[in-house]
């Protein structure tokens, strides 16, 4: 986060910043796309999801339950169609 910091409060390229930083120029422009997509969460790790993953995974699990839900009643069905006949 320092060394986005330090390319967008100076008019430092980011190629001399990575340089001085011993990074490469590649990961350091990756970084700063990231940054500017989404300012308020770039980099999320250490357990916080970006809004879009939270959301993807709190639907996956619903969809999983559904399934199972939909497993359960279908064979309560089959089980009580059995014993009317």
């Amino acid at each position: 986060m320092e060394a986005i910091k330090r390319v967008e409060a100076s008019e430092s390229s980011a190629a001399s910043v990575a340089k001085e930083l011993g990074l490469k120029t590649s990961t350091l422009h990756g970084w700063l796309k990231r940054y500017r997509e989404k300012p308020e969460i770039p980099f999320p790790g250490s357990g916080k999801l970006s809004p879009d993953d939270e959301l993807i995974r709190k639907l996956e699990r619903q969809n999983r339950e559904l399934r199972e839900e939909n497993e359960i009643l279908k064979k309560a069905a089959a089980y009580f169609a059995k014993n009317l006949k």
